[in-house]
């Protein structure tokens, strides 16, 4: 059938059907109340129109002369999709709105794109008989070559022929009001929300055909310019017509404070699900129903370049607000290691050093926050060879849901440089072996660090960042390589197995060997289960200060072999905890009473090592019965297998050299509290914390004597009062653009958040990722330093997660998280617990309230708001 059907994976794609209509199945899928809707992709526009080429003229008559003839020769709707638009214009219940769109290119602009938006030069028909359905797709077929859309991309330096016209068939939905809203304000880009709504249909706001009033929503409430009305556009004997106002409804705002809340929480939504500022089109029912009708991106007054920033990713290392130690710290690890990746992926030293200046900016600090600043991130990952081949997957990874698909020309220039990857992709398991051989020599001789000097503990440091700067690039290569073979083996698994793809490659990543986080969890584990075989300790545990149990249990006062298998845990794993590369925050390795803390929920839990391997192969055997059963082609199976125990590999490999990264950050701090120690003893700081808000070349300045403003302790006392301010103001968004001109800290915007007293949907979905149902209050986690026995019982909802998170995990029931993919440290510790997890869910933290109760299906991806439970 050459008509797109609702749930059509096509209309996901922009460039057969469209920005416009790819969004809005997009926000079908998610649950938004988006009137069902077909669509006649650009390869029927194609063939009617086939022979019709502009002319390269760029004269306006000539091009207005080739339009008119142009149109009159689009061929008619077949007669066999002709068949299939009647129907499916009967079977949305008679009448119908037919909409053209002008699809996306190679490089995704396109009507409705974030660039360009084409605004009001392809043909809408509303209200539109089944029977008139084929004629009103050829007019939009023909307006894709009006004089108008012609010159406009002629003046704009485009071809004339790249206006190809998709179109999409809608259900009419019978609104009393409509409205268009901003989620941002489109003059200035200010989080200010903006509504212009009036009586009937939308054609009365968007044409200017009615009079409209206007509502603000900012932090100090909201503003409305409410006028007279006295026309509106309303539905006619053949299409929409102009008619008055009742009369009762002339001065009476068109809308009351309640739904310009509804209808700002719709756009704040709309741009989660897309990360751009959003313009929206909606039309309100008699029943008082929002149902969305369109959504593009915000075109803002000012076209000037922005510089693009996004947390996605990033906040699940570095969450909250992080002081100096820990930014300038990131900063040289992001700088150090990527230009060691890009060497080891073949990116030559000449090309590196054009680009270098983007290392040194790869992460910055914006109220405090670390972001990526994506414009360096393109610079530098468009010189790894073959990188247009997966940049549409690494830019999913990164949050980013708008870049095309490589195009003939990129595949053409990177084809030649697969071989020279496919050598490296075989070099690279020697390489992660001798990688974490070093590390492990490493990491064993870095001890009696308590009793150095101020210039060893300096020197220890450089050498191992020098270190660092030569080696760590390994961990990232086996990154690219897990986000290709991950890629390949889902295209695979989903043409083979269907709907149930991700579930069943979750379950098959279970088993093998053991990485070095889930041995970390697993001994705690065992301490835990060593500690119960003790009442009284286990007793203690749950009743006295951590510190104190602690220090008994390293004392002996509870046995030898309790107090050798705690000091043992600490020494392999006490530089894994929440926030750990965080350098403000402690580790286990600086206050061992953390770890009574973690061992709490595990004690009231009673999970053992046992319970934990069997739930683990009980969910590998599931989905090995699943594929089975979904794929009985013996060989497919073979293959199937094959990818997902070389996924294994690269998964394994990830977590191994995280949890090295948690030890490096580790041995960093204990220099930089060391030296902090010392800079108190030499009077130069008031306490140790102090250390935090300095950054590592002012620490080591004071004895390189290299310090320009020398007063350490001020300098670290005005830090600290900025961190803490930052720390009192909301979260900046996670994604947003500021003026290459101006200063990058002016005018930031602020997060726009949920109206407590608005309607908020009751199911939410995403991407399921370990299988199970549950009901449990939520416990909205944002940050992640709470006692694990508060999530005991409860279901955690969190936009991300890290490994610090796994003894919160081990003490719920399940989890939601508004990021991830099915290789996510979440999906992966769901599964390895054997708790429902569903991850990808948008806006997650602020559409369920904490406390409130729900149901999680790790199978489907649903997650319901439950009523409330007595």
């Amino acid at each position: 059938m050459t008509l797109i059907a609702p749930g059509d994976d096509r209309l996901l794609d922009a460039t057969a059907v469209g920005h416009k209509f790819a969004r809005q199945e997009r926000l079908r899928r998610k649950d938004f109340a988006v009137p069902e809707f077909h669509c006649v992709p650009v390869a029927e526009f194609d063939a009617a129109t086939v022979g019709l080429v502009p002319p390269e003229s760029t004269s306006d008559g000539e091009l207005i002369a080739w339009s008119r003839a142009a149109r009159d020769a689009v061929a008619p709707v077949s007669a066999a999709l002709a068949a299939d638009l009647v129907a499916a214009a009967e079977a949305m219940g008679g009448l119908v709105a037919v909409r053209a769109c002008v699809v996306a290119d190679e490089r995704g602009v396109g009507e409705d794109g974030a660039t360009d938006a084409f605004a009001g030069l392809t043909d809408s028909f509303l209200y539109v008989r089944p029977a008139d359905v084929p004629a009103a797709v050829a007019r939009c077929w023909a307006s894709g070559l009006s004089a108008e859309s012609i010159v406009y991309r002629a003046r704009r330096g485009m071809p004339a022929a790249s206006a190809r016209v998709a179109v999409g068939v809608q259900r009419m939905v019978s609104g009393a009001r409509s409205f268009v809203a901003f989620s941002r304000d489109p003059r200035t880009g200010a989080a200010c929300g903006v509504v212009a709504a009036a009586h009937g249909i939308g054609e009365g706001v968007v044409q200017e055909r009615a009079d409209v009033d206007h509502f603000y929503l900012d932090a100090a409430g909201i503003r409305s310019d409410v006028v007279v009305k006295r026309w509106m556009v309303a539905r006619g004997g053949d299409g929409p017509v102009t008619t008055e106002v009742p009369a009762d409804l002339a001065e009476p705002p068109v809308l009351t404070e309640d739904e310009v809340r509804r209808v700002l929480d719709l756009a704040a939504r709309v741009e989660a699900v897309f990360g751009l500022p959003q313009d929206i089109e909606g039309t309100i029912t008699p029943d008082g129903r929002i149902h969305l009708v369109q959504a593009r991106p915000v075109v803002f007054t000012t076209a000037a370049p922005r510089i693009p920033w996004s947390n996605h990713n990033i906040t699940e290392s570095f969450p909250g607000v992080s002081g100096a130690l820990t930014y300038s710290q990131a900063r040289e690890f992001y700088r150090l290691a990527f230009r060691d990746a890009y060497r080891r992926l073949g990116v030559s030293e000449r090309r590196l050093r054009t680009v270098e200046h983007h290392l040194d900016r790869m992460v910055g600090l914006l109220d405090g926050r670390v972001y990526y600043r994506l414009d360096a991130w393109f610079a530098l990952h468009g010189q790894i060879p073959g990188f247009p081949l997966v940049r549409p997957f690494w830019a999913q990874s990164m949050g980013l849901d708008t870049v095309a698909a490589p195009s003939r020309a990129d595949v053409r220039r990177a084809l030649p440089t697969v071989p020279g990857l496919l050598v490296r992709l075989a070099r690279l398991r020697g390489s992660v072996r001798g990688f974490l051989g070093w590390w492990d020599t490493l990491v064993a001789e870095a001890d009696g660090m308590d009793g150095w000097s101020p210039e060893e503990l300096i020197a220890f440091h450089r050498g191992l960042w020098a270190r660092v700067g030569e080696r760590w690039g390994v961990t990232l290569v086996n990154s690219v390589y897990l986000l290709a073979w991950a890629t390949a083996a889902a295209a695979l698994l989903r043409r083979w197995v269907g709907a149930d793809d991700k579930r069943i490659m979750g379950g098959l990543l279970l088993g093998g060997g053991e990485n070095r986080s889930v041995l970390g969890v697993r001994s705690a584990i065992a301490l835990a289960e060593l500690f119960a075989a003790d009442p009284v300790l286990a007793a203690r545990v749950q009743d006295d200060p951590a510190d104190e149990v602690w220090a008994d249990v390293v004392a002996d006062k509870h046995g030898a072999p309790v107090a050798a298998a705690a000091g043992e845990h600490l020494r392999r794993y006490g530089d894994r905890a929440l926030h750990d590369l965080k350098l403000e925050e402690p580790a286990p390795r600086q206050r061992p009473g953390m770890i009574i803390e973690m061992l709490r929920p595990l004690l009231q839990s009673g999970l053992s090592v046992a319970d934990s391997r069997a739930r683990e192969l009980a969910s590998r055997a599931d989905a090995e019965r699943d594929l089975r059963a979904r794929c009985p082609n013996p060989l497919r199976r073979l293959v199937i297998r094959a990818l997902a125990t070389g996924l294994r590999w690269f998964v394994k490999t990830r977590e191994d050299t995280r949890y090295c990264r948690s030890q490096l950050y580790g041995l960093t701090r204990q220099v930089l509290w060391r030296l902090g120690d010392h800079l108190v003893a030499a009077g130069r700081l008031d306490e140790r914390a102090d250390v935090v808000d300095l950054t590592v070349e002012e620490v080591f300045g004071a004895y390189d004597g290299t310090l320009i403003d020398t007063d350490l302790r001020a300098l670290a006392h005005r830090r600290r009062a900025e961190r803490l301010a930052a720390t009192a103001r909301p979260d900046l968004d996670a994604r947003f653009g500021t003026a290459y001109d101006r200063p990058v800290t002016d005018g930031l915007p602020a997060r726009i958040v949920y109206s407590p007293g608005a309607d908020r949907p009751t199911e939410l979905r995403g991407l399921p990722s370990s299988t199970g149902v549950v009901r449990y209050p939520a416990r909205v986690v944002l940050d992640p330093s709470i006692a694990p026995e508060s999530c005991r019982d409860h279901i955690i909802v969190a936009k991300e997660t890290d490994p610090g998170w796994l003894f919160l995990m081990m003490a719920a029931r399940g989890m939601v998280v508004e990021r991830g993919t099915l290789l996510s440290h979440t999906a992966i510790t769901g599964r390895l617990l054997g708790i429902p997890t569903v991850v990808a869910v948008p806006n997650a933290t602020a559409l369920i309230e904490d406390g409130a109760w729900i149901e999680v299906d790790g199978a489907a991806g649903t997650v319901r708001v439950l009523p409330d439970v007595a």
